[in-house]
């Protein structure tokens, strides 16, 4: 074992045994971490604006700072994106991050010196926990390779601006810059297949251990890799050992990545955001993250059913209960109060607090009263897809309400297959009867003569891909809409069928 893997164990079991005194006291954690928020909050023109001088306890809070989206927090963003000081949190921020928005173009979230210290951490933290559980850490003195935005930034009024990404790209520990891939100027390039191609270049004759990034992305890079050396990615890279993912279900896409590296390898889901690094995968036996409580971030829970009434119950880390999907609401050492993230969570465990994300707030199909959402749709795909032959690339889901006769409503599943079904009508009945278990409305629908069994529309190879281009979303952390109450994606989607 290599001094730098020795060392890496020794770290790891010193951060382990550290995370332990919050994991064992996650109300306490919380309760330091809202005191601390509050503190640090009380001198901003936000704590002025809403009295946080005489705010003593949770209930106080909740009173005074009603839960917002970005467009709701906007008044106090622009004069942050302004370079004022001490709007949203003391002083000025260190970085804005530009993301998409849906409603009113680029939505700048801002990121401040202990914000950005709080994502390093959970991030090596992460790879810290598989080392100490596994006792594995020889990948260390491999390559890694990180598919993210290019870390090239503007500046706003003095203040930087660039993509996550690109901005945790600066936050490389000084001992991973050797291992570290592709190169500077590769990762700045802003095309993303022109990218690709040259990161093969880089990467296609190194010892690379581990990957990370988006799935789709990071699929996109082993076909390319394939297509070059006609080689199995596994055999190409025989010490690959972690793929390190975020932001999408990963089980939609095992069966292709399996295929492409022709063997499996371990993996680390994890919870990141703009906004803050929420949670990572700290076993390897079943699902869930763990919560970071003691990380600069308070959370509140709203449950999605209610989230949209006047008045829905606001609950804190205490309050949730298991099985119940909930809207995430998060107060930061950013400076975002009260603020509703969008993502939706289940806990499947109050000891310690381990969560799946189910979805978005705002992406579910209930056209017609099911209120179905993401990770029904991905669970029914995981199950319907085991023994069945087919390896799906990518997939969405929409309502088709007009069918324009007799014919009754349905969902439409728009699926891109790298290997279809054996038999793609019994493929569709386990696909629909799986949703039908997980949503009893869904089933009632079905049952009840309202809805029809759900139908695929076939995408053609690389159709998703194109599709995401057309829209200028190609690569880095852009991801597909899984699913929509309308038909925007779909109808895009349209143009690339097979």
């Amino acid at each position: 074992m290599s001094l730098k893997a020795l060392a890496a164990r020794i770290f790891a079991a010193t951060v382990h045994y550290r995370s332990r005194r919050w994991v064992r006291n996650p109300q306490a954690a919380q309760l330091k971490v809202f005191r601390e928020l509050l503190r640090q909050g009380r001198a901003t023109q936000f704590g002025k604006d809403h009295d946080f001088g005489d705010i003593n306890t949770y209930e106080d809070f909740a009173s005074r700072v009603p839960i917002r989206d970005y467009e709701e927090l906007k008044p106090w963003v622009l004069p942050a994106l302004e370079g004022k000081e001490d709007i949203l949190w003391p002083g000025r921020p260190l970085y804005f991050a530009k993301t998409s928005g849906t409603t009113s173009g680029a939505k700048y979230i801002p990121i401040t010196r202990p914000s950005i210290r709080e994502q390093v951490r959970a991030s090596r933290n992460a790879i810290l926990s598989y080392i100490h559980r596994t006792g594995r850490a020889a990948f260390v003195d491999g390559k890694m390779i990180f598919l993210q935005g290019s870390p090239e930034l503007q500046e706003k009024n003095g203040i930087k601006v660039g993509r996550l990404s690109g901005i945790s790209a600066h936050f490389v520990p000084g001992y991973l810059q050797k291992n570290r891939l592709p190169s500077w100027e590769t990762n700045c390039i802003e095309d993303w297949e022109t990218k690709v191609d040259r990161i093969v270049d880089e990467t296609v004759e190194e010892d690379m251990t581990v990957i990370a990034g988006i799935p789709s992305w990071v699929q996109m890079y082993f076909e390319k890799l394939r297509e070059r050396t006609g080689k199995d990615v596994g055999e190409l890279f025989p010490n690959l050992e972690l793929f390190i993912y975020g932001g999408v279900n990963f089980e939609p896409y095992r069966g292709r990545f399996e295929h492409l590296l022709g063997r499996r390898v371990a993996s680390i889901e994890l919870f990141p955001a703009s906004e803050g690094f929420f949670a990572y995968q700290d076993t390897d036996g079943g699902k869930g993250l763990l919560l970071l409580l003691d990380a600069g971030i308070f959370y509140e829970f709203v449950r999605a059913d209610e989230f949209f009434e006047p008045g829905a119950r606001r609950l804190t880390i205490g309050e949730v209960e298991t099985g119940v999907n909930y809207a995430m609401v998060i107060s930061t050492n950013a400076g975002l109060w009260g603020y509703n993230l969008g993502d939706t969570v289940q806990f499947i465990s109050l000891d310690p607090y381990r969560v799946i994300v189910s979805g978005r707030i705002k992406h579910f199909i209930s056209a017609f009263g099911e209120h179905v959402i993401a990770k029904e749709v991905e669970y029914a795909m995981e199950e319907a897809l085991e023994g069945s032959g087919a390896r799906v690339a990518e997939f969405t889901v929409a309502p088709v309400i007009e069918t324009g006769g007799e014919e009754l409503p349905y969902h439409e599943w728009l699926v891109e297959f790298e290997a279809e079904p054996e038999d793609m009508p019994a493929f569709i009945a386990r696909l629909d009867a799986s949703l039908q278990r997980q949503n009893s409305y869904y089933y009632d629908l079905i049952a009840g003569n309202i809805l029809q069994p759900l139908k695929i529309t076939r995408i053609r190879a690389g159709g998703f891909r194109e599709y995401m281009k057309s829209v200028g979303k190609l690569g880095g952390q852009n991801k597909v809409q899984r699913l929509a109450n309308d038909r925007k994606v779909a109808d895009a989607l349209y143009p690339f069928r097979k």
